[in-house]
């Protein structure tokens, strides 16, 4: 999934009865079980991947870049590469997306914003052959 390997895809997990307090800043992969109380961010890690279970809750802004939601999330969600909604996923805030493939039956209340990969820096063009008349060269 996303170009990890299966095996080291989740490195931590949060527990189906824990319950944290406070921000969360993850690195790799992760699974949320429980409650999440504060905001969950990925550090600087491209290929972050979060996976939020149905029995899952997170009140508090989420960021990273892999997102899998199947539990429920009140605060604003950016992903910047793929989001999946899957069927008792729930979201309850503005969600910030570059793919997105949402499962029938999420929900989402709150605005949806694409936003598009970072653009290449083009190579400049040159006209040749026009004069400042308009005529070839």
């Amino acid at each position: 999934m996303f170009g990890r390997n299966a095996k080291s895809e989740i490195d931590s997990l949060i527990g189906i009865s824990a319950r944290i307090e406070g921000d969360l800043v993850f690195t790799g992969g992760l699974r949320i079980d429980g409650e999440v109380h504060g905001n969950v961010i990925a550090g600087s890690d491209a290929d972050s991947v979060l996976i939020v279970s149905e029995h899952a809750r997170i009140e508090g802004e989420v960021r990273c870049a892999n997102l899998v939601v199947n539990g429920y999330i009140a605060g604003t969600v950016r992903s910047t590469e793929l989001l999946e909604l899957q069927p008792k996923g729930r979201i309850h805030g503005d969600v910030h997306y570059r793919l997105l493939e949402m499962h029938g039956g999420a929900l989402v209340t709150g605005k949806l914003t694409h936003e598009a990969a970072p653009v290449q820096a083009a190579e400049p063009v040159f006209h040749l052959g026009v004069t400042a008349e308009g005529a070839s060269a």
